[in-house]
């Protein structure tokens, strides 16, 4: 016992105490370094991949035809119209798309989540078929589908819906249709995991409270599926501001977006630097709309699990 005693007096003394303490610090500083040498190449890959790229563009976007710092390019934005219709085209089009994958997606997810486990896998092969895919073989094959002597148009001729062929690409609608089917996975993926999660037991005991089935949708299922939807919808919407393909290929230069803007004034007019702010800003917004969208709608918990 004494001997015990000695001991511990002898590891509770000051400098004991300072050894452990130093030697804590030792192995935190260790660890540290260990860790930032495993993650060296990932930094040097961001680095090289998205903060230069970045980087040049923001100085490109600040940069005058004569290559002096400028904000002539950002002037352009805020004096010619066609810049402030391009935007509203953007949006507009991200968000009907949105509405659109919604309307569509959360029925299939909750179909999904309602399935056995062996039969949902196999519907969910159909739903991530289109990834197998090339982005541009799917949208030519809309066009194939929707133009004025498209298989659609002809198979409703046939069966009496229309007399005349329907314009259906080369306007807003073809642009809807197609990027409404090329985004409805993204929506449809975070939705069905987040309804996975709900339990059913939930469902069976508003049941036994008296609660109706359309109540017990409206006021269990649907506000705990919520954010999912909200995560899902966000991801459509991000992907719907940068897209390129689709609507080129289904507007038929007829829906202008911001992406289809800087290909046009690259091509064109090859000025880097109002391209580049178009760029910047279209950057800049979306870095707003996820700041607030995570703020508002606590989107580490519905994408991450945190708390």
């Amino acid at each position: 016992m004494s001997v015990q005693k000695s001991a511990s007096l002898d590891l509770k003394s000051p400098g004991n105490e300072g050894l452990n303490e130093k030697s804590l610090r030792a192995q935190a500083t260790q660890e540290q370094r260990l860790l930032l040498s495993l993650a060296t190449p990932a930094v040097l890959a961001v680095i090289a991949i998205v903060v230069i790229p970045v980087g040049w563009l923001f100085y490109l976007s600040f940069t005058g035809s004569d290559g002096q710092l400028s904000l002539v390019n950002y002037q352009k934005m805020i004096e010619y119209k066609s810049y402030a219709r391009t935007f509203v085209t953007t949006f507009e089009v991200s968000i009907l798309t949105t509405l659109i994958c919604i309307l569509i997606g959360y029925p299939l997810a909750y179909f999904l989540a309602m399935l056995p486990e062996r039969l949902a896998g196999f519907f969910m092969l159909a739903v991530l078929l289109p990834f197998w895919t090339s982005l541009l073989v799917r949208t030519y094959a809309w066009l194939v589908l929707l133009q004025k002597n498209g298989i659609l148009n002809d198979f409703a001729m046939t069966i009496g819906l229309w007399d005349s062929p329907l314009k259906l690409v080369h306007n807003l609608t073809g642009t809807l249709i197609g990027m409404a089917h090329i985004m409805l996975p993204f929506l449809v993926l975070p939705l069905y995991g987040s309804m996975k999660k709900i339990q059913r037991d939930l469902m069976h005991a508003a049941a036994n409270l008296g609660a109706s089935p359309v109540q017990a949708f409206w006021k269990i299922y649907f506000p705990m599926s919520l954010s999912g939807m909200v995560a899902g919808s966000l991801i459509v919407f991000v992907l719907c501001l940068g897209f390129y393909v689709t609507p080129a290929v289904l507007g038929g230069g007829r829906v202008i977006m911001v992406a289809t803007q800087i290909t046009a004034i690259l091509e064109n007019q090859f000025d880097w630097g109002a391209a580049s702010a178009l760029g910047v800003v279209l950057l800049v917004v979306t870095m707003v709309i996820l700041t607030l969208a995570t703020k508002l709608f606590k989107l580490d918990a519905a994408l991450f699990g945190k708390r």
